[in-house]
């Protein structure tokens, strides 16, 4: 594979895959709409990437140029690419869509017919057949059999914290990541040959690690969040530093983890030493990762497919302990934030309607059960 089109130039495009993709010798585009980053990437080609672990390494990532993704550009590159990847947010899949399905239409129309591979990169769950459903709807139907047989919407599972960072000496190209990686591919969905880049791991099984990540670092990454906006800390950091706090998120990973361990049969000691990396990870001396940066859109967060209500609903399936999921639920319904709208929308629901209806509404869970009446007393306590 020679080249590819990465659709977000953000700090987690330049941060995560794109700098997979060049490290692997792909020749990326990347293709934003944000004109002064498109115009600076295309003229250095080239930017720095300070990777941060138990040290401080900074490397630089090469091979990559850029264009605006609404121009007529972007169309073209997807005409010749060998790869598209994104990672926009899950609400700007829905925007690029009919650019991917034009360029899809074009590359069909000039006679390519060299397998195409889709890979949305984002903080979803299949994100890429959500993303495949939205290309389809601006492909015409004439074309729908031809794009099954040659275009791959491959779903993936996607792990590197990347906090948003001030630019480092006056480089706004510059970006910090975690040296913990992880992009798991779903071997199944791609079509022609699989390409061969390295830190990208397939598996048959993708959901097992989606819920993974889901139930783990996302479980515990939002209640480090919550637990340490109630105790005043301002990042992940110090929250994770408190050893009151410290203790509640292990727990509720190790709950969350359990439902892990009877679904898919991960092995109970090695998905514990999983927990113990990612408690390492929010713990990282050089990331500053504010708790409001990540508990922000707590009515998304409750939702029932979500980090906080799916495990719970794994506990109460399996029959397993979940004290702690139920007081990171209850510490959710806490989080004040006045630059938030989720979280004015949720308190403002609190004070009209009460914990338990609110808690019915936004996360499904019976008004009447015994967890939502534990949740109401955890959180009159708090």
């Amino acid at each position: 594979m020679k080249n590819a089109v990465h659709f977000g130039a953000g700090n987690i495009g330049r941060g995560f895959i794109g700098k997979l993709l060049a490290d692997a010798n792909v020749e990326v585009t990347f293709a934003d709409v944000d004109t002064p980053l498109v115009d600076q990437l295309s003229h250095q080609q080239q930017y720095k990437v300070k990777v941060v672990g138990s040290e401080c390494q900074i490397d630089t990532v090469t091979h990559v140029t850029a264009v605006n993704s609404a121009s007529e550009e972007v169309i073209d590159r997807i005409v010749k690419t060998d790869l598209v990847t994104t990672a926009v947010g899950p609400n700007v899949l829905d925007i690029i869509a009919k650019t991917i399905a034009t360029g899809i239409a074009k590359r069909f129309e000039v006679g390519n017919v060299k397998p195409l591979n889709i890979i949305a990169c984002e903080n979803m769950v299949r994100g890429t057949t959500h993303l495949k459903g939205e290309v389809y709807k601006h492909l015409d139907p004439a074309l729908h059999s031809q794009a099954d047989l040659l275009v791959g919407f491959v779903d993936s599972a996607v792990d590197r914290i990347v906090p948003p960072a001030e630019a480092a000496n006056d480089d706004p190209l510059e970006v910090t990541v975690e040296s913990f990686s992880e992009w798991i591919v779903d071997e199944q969905q791609f079509k022609g040959e699989i390409p061969d880049i390295a830190g990208m791991e397939k598996t048959n099984n993708l959901m097992a690690f989606v819920e993974r990540k889901l139930f783990t670092l996302n479980t515990g990454h939002c209640i480090t969040a919550y637990l340490g906006c109630l105790k005043g800390h301002r990042t992940i950091r110090e929250a994770i530093e408190d050893p009151h706090i410290y203790a509640e998120v292990k727990q509720a990973m190790l709950e969350s983890g359990e439902v892990l361990i009877q679904r898919y049969g991960f092995e109970r000691p090695l998905h514990h030493a999983y927990i113990n990396k990612i408690l390492d990870r929010f713990a990282n001396p050089y990331l500053v990762d504010e708790v409001d940066r990540v508990g922000r859109q707590p009515i998304r967060k409750l939702g029932p497919n979500d980090r906080l209500v799916k495990p719970l609903l794994g506990t109460i399936e399996y029959g397993i302990e979940n004290k702690a999921l139920l007081k990171g639920i209850a510490a959710a319904l806490k989080y004040q934030n006045q630059d938030d709208p989720q979280a004015i929308e949720l308190q403002q629901s609190i004070a009209d309607k009460g914990v338990g209806a609110t808690l019915a509404h936004y996360t499904g869970l019976d008004k009447n059960s015994q967890e939502v009446t534990q949740i109401e007393r955890i959180f009159n306590a708090l």
